[in-house]
C-alpha cells in the first residue's frame, strides 16, 4: 500500500516541480475571471511543494519494500 501511494505522490510531486504553470492551470485558474499567469510566490510554493511531496513519496516507496522484506 505504501508502496502504490509512495509512487503516486512522486508523480504528482514531480509535475508539481516540473509543471507548476500547468498545475495553476489544473488547480486555481478557473477561480479567476481575468485569464493571467501565476505569481511569483504561487510557483515558488507549488514547487516547494512538490519537493515535499517527492521526500514523503520517497519515504513511502522505501516503507513499502522493506514491508514485502
Amino acid at each position: 500500500m505504501y508502496l502504490i501511494l509512495g509512487i503516486l505522490m512522486v508523480a504528482l510531486g514531480l509535475f508539481m516541480l516540473l509543471r507548476p504553470s500547468d498545475f495553476f492551470d489544473l488547480t486555481e485558474s478557473w477561480k479567476s475571471y481575468a485569464p493571467g499567469e501565476p505569481s511569483k510566490l504561487f510557483l515558488f510554493s507549488t514547487r516547494f511543494g512538490g519537493c515535499m511531496f517527492i521526500l514523503v513519496g520517497l519515504a513511502g516507496i522505501f516503507l513499502g519494500i522493506y514491508e514485502l522484506l
